[in-house]
């Protein structure tokens, strides 16, 4: 499919619903007709009280979660491809070179430093290594992480300094879709400043961002768009 607009990503007509396979298949409708657009250089704001669905977005157009309708198209180049219905190997290419997604957890291979974690992600994302690591360094030290731990795994880290290296891994490579969920979540004010200038500098670059944001003064700061997702309740 050949793209004819500014748009990066496009969710059409999207259903989910979970099996409770431990509940002898018994099935939970979380959303219904989900239907929006994110382009290039805009922060467009999931909004809605918990429980509401807005993860399970992030999650379904990062390809985490299958769905039971609709589409979900994200633009590279002049190509769609459809997330929903992409193969696997499909998917990981798009996580490489087009999606990034900054979680609330961070899930990382035991024993891997810090600078390390996140100077791979650049490097998937085409980045050659010395400019990885350097950008990696530069994310770290405006995140306030201190140098004396950038060698040691990040499980050994406290939960704040864990956010920020799983931030500083999200945004060090320069996907053209990033995804974000809650990503100021447990920052004290000088990080949670750092995070919202990161979201405008990619915004002025052309990502489209996609977030979760329950700081109000945050959301307020980086929206550009909200979309309430209660009204996408099944």
């Amino acid at each position: 499919m050949v793209a004819t607009d500014t748009a990066l990503v496009r969710v059409t007509g999207v259903t989910k619903t979970f099996v409770m396979h431990l509940r002898a298949g018994a099935t939970l409708p979380v959303l219904r007709e989900v239907s929006f657009e994110v382009h290039g250089g805009e922060c467009v704001v999931l909004d809605g009280p918990s429980g509401i669905g807005k993860s399970c977005i992030l999650k379904m157009i990062f390809g985490n979660y299958r769905i039971d309708a609709g589409s979900i198209l994200v633009r590279q180049g002049q190509q769609w491809t459809d997330v929903a219905r992409a193969s696997p190997r499909d998917v990981l290419r798009l996580r490489q070179c087009m999606i990034g997604y900054v979680s609330q957890f961070l899930r990382t291979i035991p024993r891997v430093g810090a600078l390390e974690v996140v100077a791979q992600s650049a490097r998937d994302n085409g980045l050659e290594a010395a400019t990885a690591r350097a950008r990696a360094a530069d994310l770290l030290a405006r995140l306030a992480i201190p140098e004396r731990l950038w060698q040691l795994p990040p499980a050994t880290f406290s939960g704040g300094e864990q956010q920020r290296i799983n931030i500083a891994r999200g945004f060090v490579a320069m996907h053209p879709v990033l995804l974000l969920d809650e990503p100021t979540a447990s920052l004290d004010q000088k990080n949670r400043a750092a995070v919202i200038e990161f979201i405008r500098r990619r915004k002025r670059a052309g990502t489209a961002l996609v977030g979760i944001f329950h700081d109000e003064d945050v959301k307020r700061q980086v929206a550009d768009r909200s979309i309430d997702v209660s009204r996408f309740r099944a």
